[in-house]
């Protein structure tokens, strides 16, 4: 059967199944694409998204404040921590980003075209977490394995800082299938009415997860690092496999035919049709800016807090690990109410508006946090004054998408915007690095983030410009898309 005439079969059941929903179901459903949702229901889908958010904010917590700390320990300066915890990673999430994402909008299984790639990465993922707890004792296994080869030009640090750096990749390679296919699912599984509210409730249990994180766990890593690991890793297992299971994808019309030049052809296509317009490219360069401000600074900002910092550097405030992670946890947990408030204002006002606040708020608010921390107590004042401004944007950039990016290439135009974001998170982290080895004050990363999320601030600006002239609230669509028709499954 020929793809059009597939589309025609798949619309004419569509309007047949919309006409006997519509006769035969009473009270308030919520639809989002062929999925038709009682209240229970859609509360039963968002618990199970949500409870895997929880716990893959544990995990995600791991690469950018304790990879930091073992490189710190192993004697590795600034570019080198940005470069291996950061930009190497990030640079090689790039190259993966696109397939990942005309993959899974192009695959069909039982179990829809998202989740089974979520099932696979489970293990690698849990595998590269273990490799990256185990550094240490792997380190000093490769010295001495390598030592008889190479003499005293090999040490252990070094041993132990590459395999930090290949566990970092193989970790991230598969992780950028589980960060983006799951923010694909959102758009698959979640209303678009209520996008803002799951949203800002995902926002608010990630935050909750990254304060339990912080709060209890971070005092463990410099004396228990593996153990810490293998829990992060056997919660996201656990919570994704629960996922998987619970959480039920619709019917997906039939793919696009094969394109033709084979892997070259989708990489052409790919391009083309991402980058063709101006107004995608004025979204991705939101991203692009505040990832520039948000990776360094969850790297860097431990060194300022702690006894981390490098020698010759100006004075740090001089926390312990056990006492920063508490001040860090106190941001999270203010953070919380603010996600759940920004949901209904999202869904009410436009993501994109709520947008431009956040940044220009987190913006001024980095500013102050160079100028006003001087101690543990204005590091935790103006600390949560940043959180509480950056948690209005985060509530609201993620339900941005499913408003302004075509559904039927949805993880295409995703991953076209995250390779900006990824790029923003390759070169900043060595640049950033740099700049305070130039420096030689931690201090400075907050003026570094404050210029970044300003950028941001103002790439919003242009693109609410654009958004208006192109219908805006009442008019808008995707540029050069047209959106298929669905078929409705009741659940």
């Amino acid at each position: 059967m020929s793809c059009p005439q597939a589309m025609k079969d798949y619309s004419a059941m569509f309007d047949s199944k919309n006409m006997t929903g519509a006769a035969t179901t009473s009270g308030k459903r919520y639809s989002v694409g062929t999925l038709s949702y009682t209240r229970a229901a859609l509360i039963n889908v968002m618990f199970w998204m949500l409870w895997g958010d929880f716990c893959l904010m544990i995990m995600e917590q791991l690469l950018p404040n304790v990879v930091p700390l073992q490189l710190r320990w192993e004697g590795a300066r600034d570019s080198v921590v940005g470069l291996i915890a950061n930009s190497l990673p990030h640079f090689i999430a790039i190259l993966v980003g696109p397939v990942v994402g005309m993959q899974s909008d192009r695959h069909r299984s039982p179990l829809g075209r998202r989740r089974p790639f979520l099932l696979w990465s489970a293990v690698p993922v849990v595998v590269s977490l273990l490799l990256l707890g185990g550094a240490k004792p792997a380190g000093e296994f490769l010295h001495n394995l390598l030592q008889p080869m190479f003499g005293a030009g090999i040490t252990t640090a070094g041993c132990t800082i590459v395999w930090l750096a290949i566990a970092a990749v193989i970790f991230v390679v598969f992780n950028t299938y589980v960060m983006q296919v799951y923010q694909f699912l959102f758009a698959d599984v979640i209303p678009t009415e209520v996008m803002g509210k799951f949203i800002g409730s995902y926002r608010a249990i990630g935050a909750l997860g990254s304060f339990a994180f912080n709060r209890w766990i971070l005092g463990w890593v410099e004396h228990h690092t593996l153990h810490v690991y293998a829990l992060a890793a056997l919660l996201y297992a656990t919570a994704f496999c629960l996922l998987v299971w619970r959480v039920k994808e619709g019917a997906y019309p039939p793919p696009p035919p094969k394109q033709k030049g084979g892997a070259f052809g989708y990489l052409k296509t790919f391009f083309t049709e991402s980058f063709r317009h101006r107004f995608y490219l004025n979204i991705y360069l939101i991203p692009f800016f505040f990832w520039a401000s948000l990776v360094p600074f969850q790297t860097f900002v431990i060194f300022f807090a702690t006894k981390a910092g490098q020698p010759g550097y100006a004075d740090t405030l001089g926390l312990t690990l056990d006492q920063f992670g508490k001040v860090k946890a106190w941001t999270f947990i203010v953070q919380i109410p603010i996600f759940f408030l920004v949901g209904p204002f999202v869904d009410r006002f436009h993501p994109l508006r709520v947008i431009m606040l956040g940044a220009l708020l987190t913006g001024l608010s980095f500013l102050g946090c160079f100028f006003f921390i001087h101690s543990e107590s204005t590091l935790l004042t103006f600390y949560i004054f940043n959180q509480a401004a950056s948690a209005i944007y985060l509530g609201a950039y993620l339900a941005l998408y499913p408003r302004l990016l075509p559904r039927e290439k949805y993880g295409q135009f995703f991953s076209a915007n995250q390779i900006f974001g990824l790029i923003g998170a390759v070169l900043a982290p060595v640049l950033c690095g740099w700049f305070l080895e130039t420096t030689r004050d931690y201090r400075y990363i907050f003026a570094w983030c404050g210029v970044s999320v300003l950028l941001a601030f103002a790439s919003s600006v242009m693109l609410f410009r654009h958004w208006k002239k192109l219908g805006g609230d009442l008019n808008y669509t995707p540029p050069g898309q047209s959106q298929a028709p669905a078929l409705e499954t009741a659940i």
